[in-house]
């Protein structure tokens, strides 16, 4: 490794994982330096990519404890089913690693909240522990958020959070963990609608109270929902309601509606 170089491990060589080694390939002061998956040929593929890209080989694991034993890993990217978060991201903690998860933070409340208290800690000993929450920067986002520290909408009254998608059965299909409970953690809302739910709560604040539906409309072989509506009332009276869905063929926007009394 240079000096001034950080050493990122990828753990997870699914479609996100391949995402985030291009990216990262991309930024001079980053460089892959390991690949993590049980299955050696996905970590294979992903570390073929990187080098066919110009750059040095990863090295290629098959568990992250291994790829902690690396002295060249500085920072672990985890893109592994959403199950697994947590329980992987303090493991990398704990060895002193900087830490970013892809979203969800994690299926479980309690483990997201036990989460959440290892990151400020972790903060205390100098590293760095986050979430993928990239529509935060995004141009719209950015105007929204001035408006509201300005005051421009006055007092703040509805939002309309929709995420209206399509997703093939073959989606659900292609891997064993999509669609489940445990590992999925939820359908439409919690892994496509997650992002608009982030940005609602983000410019709205604190809910204190919700009710939703979910159902199961056009999709087969998964314990989860594909279409989700809700309703929510925020400690400060505005109300507002999220509609996702993986059900909307051939697959419409996702739009952020926020209104006030200006």
């Amino acid at each position: 490794m240079s000096e001034g170089t950080i050493g990122v491990a990828i753990v997870g060589a699914g479609a996100m994982g391949a995402v985030h080694a291009a990216i990262t390939s991309g930024i001079s002061a980053l460089e892959v330096v390991a690949i993590v998956d049980p299955v050696a040929e996905a970590a294979a593929r992903v570390a073929t990519r990187v080098e066919a890209a110009g750059f040095r080989r990863p090295a290629e694991y098959t568990t992250l404890a291994d790829a902690l034993r690396s002295p060249d890993v500085d920072l672990v990217v985890i893109t592994t089913p959403s199950g697994l978060h947590v329980s992987q991201a303090t493991m990398a903690l704990d060895a002193h690693r900087h830490v970013i998860l892809e979203k969800p933070l994690d299926v479980d409340l309690s483990r997201a909240r036990a989460m959440a208290e290892r990151a400020a800690d972790a903060a205390r000993e100098g590293l760095v522990a986050t979430v993928i929450s990239q529509h935060r920067f995004d141009a719209a986002t950015v105007i929204i958020a001035d408006a509201l520290k300005s005051n421009a909408f006055g007092r703040l009254t509805t939002a309309i959070a929709s995420t209206a998608w399509w997703r093939p059965q073959s989606y659900y299909d292609s891997a064993d963990w999509r669609g489940t409970w445990a590992l999925d953690g939820g359908g439409a809302l919690m892994n496509q609608g997650v992002h608009n739910v982030d940005l609602l709560l983000s410019f709205l604040g604190r809910p204190v109270e919700v009710s939703g539906q979910m159902s199961l409309l056009a999709h087969r072989r998964i314990e989860v929902e594909d279409s989700v509506v809700a309703a929510i009332r925020f400690e400060s009276g505005a109300v507002a309601s999220v509609h996702a869905t993986t059900a909307a063929y051939p697959g419409l926007s996702t739009r952020l509606h926020v209104m006030g009394s200006r």
